[in-house]
């Protein structure tokens, strides 16, 4: 085969490519199930490189670099943002699927499209919805909900089943670490939320650290002698404790090694405690939910008087006007919320 065969596309050659490098338990894209509404493949891309560029160039991913992480405004330049850590994960995720030699493509799309509905000042956002909307809020939904509909003024993405699939399979909370209940379609998306968690218990860390909350001699032992005692010396235990027990056992499934696994609980559980329930930590959020909350109650009351809800509804004539108030406010970045809630509830000189 060559570019130069008229009868070949340059995505054709690709397609061809992934089937003689890729493991026998990887998603070609060839073998995609397709989109929500067909459409014609393009020439030079392969459906999941269509899809990560359309995750790159959309609002909700530029909106990611105004949004909390953990800790909410800092002074500093080198605190994480939501967009910092959605390209963390993604490195992490590339180097452990190019290992296993599964598609890189598919899973670099999920991880860059995982916390697209990420609330504005992080879990206190989310915390804010989930009380507010009926049925709740959750942000990995969230996200599918934005790629399927809320892009493109109701139109979507239009990703492919792989991809959306992968995006909503993310979450954890503090439940189990690999899927245990609903697998995900494809072992990508397993990687992206394995990837997801070392992205950030470790940077979290290294912001707390920053933020002075906790200093790294109150790391948990077993953690300093499992994963290491550095920011990069853990992430690189944690990625080859996941690519060779995985390889090791045949690739058909991902695993992490027993030990690795276990600290890894003990780090996130020292985090839930330390860091994210600190005092200095909870009153900013708290003061991010009044916020929120007073944000939602003015929507909800002046909601014919605000433009984007009011187009979002000529849209979607069907949805509650309590879940477009909250796509909105799920849309917004830090400084949006801020600078609405200035406007309204904050008197202006008048000179």
């Amino acid at each position: 085969m060559s570019l130069n065969e008229p009868s070949l596309s340059i995505r054709t050659i690709k397609e061809e490519e992934e089937y003689r490098y890729l493991s026998p338990y990887a998603c070609p894209a060839r073998e995609s199930r397709g989109r929500l509404r067909p459409e014609p493949e393009c020439e030079v891309r392969t459906c999941f490189e269509r899809d990560r560029d359309r995750i790159i160039h959309s609002k909700a991913f530029r909106r990611l670099k105004h949004k909390t992480q953990v800790f909410l405004a800092p002074r500093g330049d080198h605190f994480r943002t939501r967009l910092t850590h959605t390209l963390e994960t993604a490195q992490i995720a590339r180097t452990i699927a190019k290992a296993l030699r599964l598609n890189v493509d598919l899973t670099e799309a999920i991880a860059l499209g995982h916390d697209l509905g990420h609330t504005p000042f992080g879990h206190a956002g989310e915390e804010v919805l989930n009380e507010l909307l009926p049925g709740g809020f959750r942000h990995y939904e969230q996200s599918g909900r934005v790629v399927d509909l809320l892009e493109r003024e109701g139109k979507g993405l239009n990703l492919t089943l792989e991809v959306r699939d992968g995006i909503v399979s993310h979450s954890k909370g503090k439940g189990p670490i690999l899927s245990k209940d609903r697998k995900p379609l494809t072992l990508e998306a397993e990687v992206v939320r394995i990837s997801d968690i070392i992205a950030y218990v470790n940077h979290d860390i290294d912001d707390a650290i920053r933020a002075s909350i906790i200093s790294k001699e109150e790391l948990p032992d077993l953690v300093k002698r499992e994963l290491g005692e550095t920011h990069s010396k853990r992430i690189d235990t944690l990625v080859k404790g996941v690519i060779y027990p995985t390889l090791e056992a045949g690739g058909k499934e991902i695993l992490v090694d027993e030990k690795k696994l276990s600290a890894l609980y003990v780090l996130r559980e020292f985090l839930f405690e330390r860091v994210y329930q600190a005092k200095v930590v909870r009153r900013e959020l708290e003061k991010a939910k009044g916020i929120l909350y007073r944000l939602f109650e003015y929507y909800m009351e002046h909601f014919e008087e605000i433009e984007y809800l009011v187009k979002m509804k000529s849209i979607l004539p069907h949805e509650p006007k309590e879940r477009l108030v909250a796509d909105y406010i799920a849309g917004m970045t830090d400084r949006f919320a801020l600078t609405q809630y200035q406007e309204f509830f904050l008197p202006n000189p008048w000179v």
